[in-house]
């Protein structure tokens, strides 16, 4: 045999990348993987020979199993300083909740890095020159949202690539079924603020759009600006529709202010009963009947990450609503609900490399 004719080597070189894919998807080794990724258990031990020799390959390559697993029982430093040194340039640290003095409370972010321990002990088995599967983990801030007390929100966090369709519903229904529809065929959940008028004459309506994934939260009762209440008075007006969202099984932690009027004592009622008072970002203005083309244009200039939409079921929001997904798309940026939006948790779908 000719070791020097091409056609063997190349043969040679198929038949290695074979073996040692083959391992790599044997049940012991994927169930490694697995626990190292997750962090469970006894599996946290880096993988042994004996474990390895588990994993036979149906034809059967003892030898190549073998060299697996020492390669699992040795420590290479090496690869633990790449590992150190991409995890010290690639870290992006977490961001704090703050006060600001237009938007008022600023949700918190979390940082993220490189699992240094994880990444070594799911790389150390590898062959020699294969990708570094890195495995990340969030840092929590210090400063939180609960931290700053009784404050509105108006926005997430600008560094969070996510945006959220707060739809406030008071009066009618003739525009959700296609806006539901749009929100359907788009995979997007947005964030349903409902009147407690409406909602106890619609329940089981309600009852559907959480069941579709959507986040079902609360309006107050009869739609009065809250700042002109008694404190009597506006408790009422929250806890009335805070009872009938319990009634269908929401756990609620939301209250959007009729018109978006509040006062301090409004924000420190609703955060006595463990809401947050959330306002918006940019509004379409759909109640003043505008022209679908119009809505999304305006949308579209002032999107940016931790923009929350405020919108109506109107004709105008439901022709607007299609164009309004896709330029949160074109932008990058995803589509969810209030509570995921103010949430710390980063967009890791959106994170296609370090640093972003």
């Amino acid at each position: 045999m000719n070791v020097r004719d091409p056609r063997i080597k190349a043969l040679t070189l198929l038949s290695v990348a074979l073996m040692v894919w083959g391992i790599s998807r044997t049940p012991a080794v994927m169930q490694y993987i697995t626990d190292v990724q997750n962090g469970t258990g006894t599996q946290q031990r880096r993988m042994t020979a004996a474990s390895v020799r588990e994993a036979s390959l149906p034809g059967g390559e003892p030898q190549a199993v073998a060299v697996w697993g020492r390669a699992a029982e040795d420590s290479d430093p090496q690869l633990l300083e790449r590992i150190r040194d991409e995890a010290e340039k690639t870290r992006i640290s977490p961001k704090n909740a703050r006060l600001d003095r237009i938007w008022k409370a600023i949700p918190e972010l979390n940082g993220r890095e490189i699992d240094v321990d994880k990444t070594y002990r799911l790389a150390l088995p590898l062959p020699s020159g294969s990708p570094i599967p890195y495995v990340y983990k969030e840092i929590t801030p210090q400063v939180k949202l609960d931290d700053l007390g009784a404050q509105p929100i108006y926005r997430g966090n600008p560094d969070k690539k996510m945006v959220s369709m707060m739809i406030n519903v008071a009066w009618g229904d003739e525009y959700l079924p296609s806006m539901l529809e749009t929100l359907r065929k788009e995979n997007v959940h947005a964030t349903f603020f409902f009147d407690g008028t409406w909602l106890s004459k619609n329940l089981e309506k309600a009852k559907e759009i959480g069941a579709a994934g959507h986040e079902l939260s609360n309006h107050a009762y009869t739609h009065k600006n809250m700042s002109q209440l008694s404190r009597t008075k506006a408790e009422e007006e929250i806890r009335k529709t805070q009872e009938l969202l319990e009634k269908i099984g929401v756990k609620n932690t939301l209250f959007a202010p009729p018109s978006g009027d509040y006062d301090q004592e409004t924000v420190e009622i609703a955060y006595s009963m463990k809401l947050r008072t959330i306002l918006w970002t940019i509004d379409t203005v759909d109640w003043q009947k505008p022209r679908a083309e119009d809505v999304v244009t305006k949308i579209t200039s002032k999107l940016e990450p931790g923009a929350m939409i405020l919108m109506h079921p109107t004709a105008s929001a439901s022709q607007a609503l299609p164009g309004m997904i896709r330029a949160a798309k074109q932008k990058g940026l995803a589509l969810g609900t209030v509570s995921e939006l103010i949430s710390p948790e980063r967009v890791p779908e959106l994170e296609t490399s370090l640093g972003k």
